[in-house]
């Protein structure tokens, strides 16, 4: 039986680097997915930004040509 045994304890190993990679690799895309995400929210935030300096610049032009 010892083949049996070995064959056995080899495809546990198998198994387990496999659970192994498996969880890795979803890690590593769940990583990139909250990267991509904070870049959207800075792209975000930094577009309201401009919008919000220009729209007070064009108020105080408004006011300066008053």
């Amino acid at each position: 039986m010892g083949f049996m045994d070995d064959a056995k304890e080899t495809a546990e190993a198998v198994g387990d680097k496999i659970k192994d990679t498996w969880e890795d690799t979803t890690d590593r895309v769940g990583d990139k997915v909250d990267e991509m995400k904070a870049d959207a929210d800075v792209k975000k935030a930094e577009a309201e930004r401009d919008s919000v300096k220009t729209r007070n610049s064009i108020k105080e032009e408004l006011r300066e040509s008053s």
